[in-house]
């Protein structure tokens, strides 16, 4: 009995806490999805649904409108506006990691001049904001002649300060004996990075490839500079096309599109979640 009555409080207490951060991810929980939620069923709402006052959160069964899907679809050419970020994020998410890779394991166990000065100008390109760079970008890709091309839209976003950056502090964190291993074997720095580094840094690489793509499938400055046709524009842009100018907006299917457009990531995000949990919870401190 008077072990029950010590312990009592120190339970209590402990229930409490526990009660008290259930209720914070409830509400944080809210916080994040609750616009998701709200963005899902306003696709499948008529448009005096999504208009009423107050709100509807729960959208009748009997009025779905599922046509709001099939009206965004053919309101623009969004199968080209697919097709184009499908290309643009698939090539630009790789030659940006390939880049990356190379200049991280080149800062992290590559021996040349100027190292830690080049590696601080690296760290000081990155607290200069990205559209700073768009007027520089832009006359680049115009002296070349690839404006509303792929390549326009891809190459002057190949070189990420952010991945290097992540990669090599990863990279540091190795251990050196494998690394000695490799040297003992006669690999080369070349067959050393693809056979040891890059298996190690695996969850890292799947982290910082995630972020680059979301990045890409989201990108709507860049795209709409350097493009000036339909047949180039990418999703996000194609989400304009869906405005009227007017002022009568069908928002069904601008949500319906909205939820096209999301879904992509959603579906890399819930593959490669754990990949991303570990990658984000190795440590990357060592400089």
């Amino acid at each position: 009995m008077t072990t029950s009555t010590v312990d009592s409080p120190a339970r209590r207490s402990s229930r409490g806490g526990r009660v008290l951060r259930y209720v914070l991810l409830v509400v944080v929980a809210c916080v994040v999805l609750g616009p998701i939620y709200w963005l899902v069923t306003s696709a499948l709402k008529p448009t005096a649904d999504i208009y009423t006052y107050p709100p509807t959160w729960l959208p009748n069964p009997l009025h779905l409108r599922w046509a709001n899907f099939a009206d965004a679809w053919h309101a623009a050419p969004f199968g080209r506006f697919f097709l184009n970020s499908l290309i643009v994020t698939a090539i630009g998410t790789v030659g940006e990691m390939l880049c990356a890779t190379l200049c991280a394991y080149a800062f992290a166990f590559l021996r040349f001049p100027f190292k830690k000065v080049l590696f601080g100008v690296l760290l000081g390109a990155m607290m200069v904001p990205g559209h700073v760079t768009l007027l520089p970008n832009y006359l680049t890709i115009s002296d070349l002649g690839w404006i509303n091309t792929y390549q326009g839209l891809i190459f002057p976003g190949l070189g990420s300060v952010f991945a290097t950056f992540l990669l090599r502090q990863h990279m540091l964190t190795l251990p050196g004996e494998v690394l000695d291993a490799a040297k003992v074997d006669g690999a080369g720095h070349l067959r050393t990075m693809i056979q040891v580094v890059l298996p190690l840094s695996r969850p890292m690489l799947i982290t910082a490839g995630v972020i680059t793509l979301v990045a890409k499938w989201n990108d709507f400055i860049w795209p709409l500079i350097v493009t000036n046709s339909t047949n180039m524009r990418t999703v996000p842009i194609g989400l304009l096309f869906l405005k009227t100018q007017e002022g009568y907006n069908n928002w069904g299917a601008i949500m319906a599109a909205t939820v096209l457009v999301i879904v992509p990531v959603l579906i890399v995000f819930f593959f490669a979640q754990r990949q991303i949990v570990a990658g984000l919870t190795q440590g990357a401190t060592k400089g």
